[in-house]
């Protein structure tokens, strides 16, 4: 059985599914998905912190299938521009755990990890799968994994 790690860009998730589709990405379905026939080594959630009970009551849904949430708090600039990403942390445990898995999966449409995907593939000799929204997903990224899957159909809600 091969050893999978899970790393979701929830914000990138979030704003690409209600962009393209007007719906929301099933991490049920996701998870069902992604881990059949896998062991499950690590799987991790990253979110922005608003603080609001919907907020908090997502978070326990994602803890509640089996991820690790890691949350930021939200910032608003003084320009009304809001900070909260999560690329650097992503990067960070995907280097720190790659090790002990033989599937890294990465959710996220976001071209800055077209490097760490490289690197994880040329450098771990491990596999990498991308979910993402196609029509919104870098190609760079795209053509960095052994595997890109697009997110529609079934892994969307509401369908």
């Amino acid at each position: 059985m091969k050893k999978v790690i899970l790393l979701v860009d929830v914000q990138n998730v979030y704003y690409t599914t209600r962009q393209a589709f007007k719906r929301n990405f099933d991490y049920n379905q996701f998870w069902s998905q992604a881990t059949q026939d896998r062991q499950v080594i690590k799987a991790i959630a990253y979110a922005i912190d608003r603080g609001d009970q919907k907020q908090r009551e997502f978070q326990n849904i994602l803890r509640a299938i089996g991820f690790e949430v890691k949350l930021k708090p939200f910032i608003q600039r003084s320009d009304g521009s809001a900070k909260g990403d999560w690329d650097v942390g992503i990067t960070i445990d995907a280097m720190d755990h790659a090790d002990s898995a033989d599937i890294i999966t990465l959710v996220s449409g976001d071209g800055d990890f077209d490097l760490l995907v490289d690197k994880i593939r040329n450098r771990k000799g491990k596999e990498v799968e991308v979910y993402g929204v196609e029509s919104l997903t870098s190609t760079s990224l795209m053509k960095a994994a052994n595997r890109f899957i697009p997110i529609e159909g079934k892994l969307l809600l509401g369908g």
